[in-house]
């Protein structure tokens, strides 16, 4: 079994944001797959079922990104799964709008998710599929970047980034067999 998180921030008014690019992709895989993201169980809005052949549980965590590592620790827990069956799905400004990378380990890069999900669990041994949303020009302006919505021509292809996010972590389950 896997535990396959999205991060994002809860509620509307993040909904469409480049930081709930996490959020977006397991909406995706839930829809592809057949998943209901229905229950909350541990801090996360949780669904369970099957992608190919194994089970997984998909989750985007009610927490707000600073605090991801809570739910990915309870998560983690209640599931009795080792870190290393985690695969987490989050926005990356260091790669352009467009660009998705799987990461098998290593530092946070600055994305705090990721940083709180390293220092909760004090170890790294995770799978990040890393999806590009780009940068600003200007350095201080990251935090209001990250949190507005997409432009409109960002969002035609969206859909397009999205399905890239979803083939990876459809990969990194397939090597596992």
């Amino acid at each position: 079994m896997f535990l396959i998180l999205g991060l994002g921030n809860p509620g509307p008014k993040y909904q469409f944001t480049r930081h709930n690019i996490g959020f977006l992709a397991v909406d995706v895989l839930a829809e592809a797959h057949g998943i209901r993201l229905s229950k909350h169980i541990q801090n996360a809005l949780c669904g369970q079922g099957k992608i190919g052949e194994d089970s997984v549980i998909l989750a985007k965590p009610m927490t707000y990104m600073n605090e991801s590592g809570l739910a990915a620790k309870a998560l983690l827990k209640k599931y009795n799964l080792q870190v290393d069956k985690m695969i987490v799905l989050h926005d990356e400004i260091d790669l352009p709008l467009g660009k998705v990378k799987l990461k098998r380990k290593g530092g946070d890069a600055g994305q705090r998710g990721v940083r709180s999900i390293i220092q909760r669990l004090g170890e790294d041994e995770f799978a990040r599929i890393r999806i590009g949303v780009g940068r600003p020009l200007d350095r201080e302006e990251i935090v209001d970047y990250v949190l507005s919505p997409f432009a409109r021509d960002e969002r035609d292809t969206l859909g397009e980034i999205l399905e890239q996010a979803t083939q990876k972590v459809e990969d990194v389950l397939k090597e596992t067999h």
